[in-house]
């Protein structure tokens, strides 16, 4: 890849807004004119949008060219994507493809550099030095947030467990044996693991862990205040995704904890309208694009990431910021007609007495119309039938009037809600 003047783990603190621009503006010309030359898919779409690199003069101009979607990334499935030769690819991640065919991403040995270099800066950010040790909790595999976390902690120079995902009783075991400073998990098996600290009679505040940096699915702030009090530490977002690279997109400091810092300098952000799919200015509400600047093997121009957030001024550097995304235009439900997300009824669940964070959606078939059930565990087995039906009833009359859905809730045991091993399954689709 051409050398351009680079942002590095060192400096990405301070580099002023003019340099981050200019390093934009000069990534995508380069990306713009790879991608073009060299990925067959990116070759056919340019020419039937009927646009060429050179028509990029400046970075708004990248909103001339077509969205990539993940669509696009299944039907040239497998490696039709890729715009190196197969011999300059040193790895291949691949999503679950439990909808349909995955999507391949492919990694150059630049582009495993960079990524851990990218999530060094995130555990940098986070609050972690080359001092700590890093459980990593993420699944292993071809999912990317185990090997992305596991080599940008080693990157940063911290000593690394990697544990991945599942084997709950034994994570709590090593976690007090080899007492690591910071976690890399999902929320939802956070919770597992919080759970399993008090089952065994201890008290998770009082493990060595110091950060929790959290991915890979939507959380609340709620969420986060009811973790941190749980587990005496700080929880901060990691934001990624295989398409772009993988964790280590974007990255919230725990100095701030006000929404993930995206890595401009690798990564080019837009926000669309939803609707007509036009850009809208900073401070707007829209989905969520990305162009990537530094991929070698498989350059990303507007891929639709479905998110659902709103770019904010830099706070604790120069790049911009995300707000917290709490939802995805796919995982919107319409129950009578209303839009509603699952994180929407979280905070409403974290904000009911009695109520524990473990839960899941039901959507079925009401008459012409979707219904909801909220299945949600109690906080405490001893709980008395009253005092549930008294859960039962708050959470309903919060969800009538805060979203305007009337929901069945149903008050589960303890552990009678499906635990995760990684991402939380949040909402089943029995229609």
């Amino acid at each position: 890849m051409t050398d351009f003047p680079a942002i590095t783990i060192t400096n990405f603190e301070t580099a002023s807004r003019d340099e981050i621009e200019a390093v934009q503006r000069a990534r995508l010309q380069w990306t713009l004119q790879h991608a073009y030359a060299n990925s067959p898919m990116y070759k056919q779409k340019f020419d039937a949008a009927g646009v060429h690199p050179s028509d990029l003069k400046q970075s708004s101009d990248i909103s001339l060219f077509p969205y990539t979607t993940k669509q696009d990334l299944r039907d040239n499935y497998p490696f039709n994507t890729f715009a190196l030769p197969m011999e300059q690819i040193v790895r291949i991640h691949a999503s679950s493809g439990t909808t349909g065919k995955p999507t391949v991403v492919g990694y150059s040995q630049g582009d495993i550099d960079r990524w851990a270099e990218l999530v060094a800066r995130s555990i940098q950010a986070a609050g972690g030095t080359a001092k700590d040790k890093v459980h990593v909790a993420y699944g292993y595999g071809l999912f990317t947030g185990g090997l992305g976390a596991h080599y940008g902690a080693e990157k940063m120079g911290c000593t690394v467990i990697p544990f991945g995902g599942g084997q709950t009783e034994r994570q709590v075991q090593l976690i007090q044996d080899f007492k690591p400073d910071i976690i890399m998990v999902t929320p939802s098996y956070c919770l597992n693991i919080a759970d399993e600290f008090e089952r065994q009679g201890l008290d998770p505040r009082q493990s060595s862990l110091r950060v929790a940096i959290f991915g890979a699915e939507p959380w609340t702030n709620a969420m986060r205040a009811e973790i941190e009090t749980r587990m005496g530490l700080d929880a901060v977002d990691i934001y990624g995704l295989s398409e772009i690279l993988g964790p280590g997109v974007a990255q919230e400091f725990v100095s701030t904890k006000d929404g993930p810092t995206l890595w401009e300098d690798c990564f080019y952000p837009e926000i669309v309208d939803t609707e007509t799919l036009q850009p809208v200015a900073d401070g707007t509400e829209g989905e969520l694009v990305f162009t990537t600047l530094v991929k070698e093997a498989l350059p990303i121009i507007r891929y639709r990431t479905r998110d659902l957030t709103r770019l904010l001024p830099g706070s604790a550097c120069h790049m911009r910021r995300m707000e917290k995304i709490t939802g995805r235009s796919d995982d919107m439900m319409i129950i009578r007609g209303v839009n509603v997300f699952p994180t929407q009824i979280e905070e409403l669940i974290l904000q009911t007495v009695n109520l524990s964070p473990h839960y899941q959606l039901e959507v079925y078939q009401d008459g012409n119309m979707a219904g909801l059930t909220v299945n949600v565990e109690i906080a405490d087995n001893t709980a008395s039938q009253i005092a549930r039906a008294q859960a039962a009833q708050a959470l309903q009359q919060s969800i009538k009037s805060m979203i305007g859905i009337s929901a069945e809730i149903k008050v589960k045991a303890e552990g009678e809600v499906a635990r995760s091993q990684g991402k939380a399954q949040r909402v089943v689709d029995v229609r």
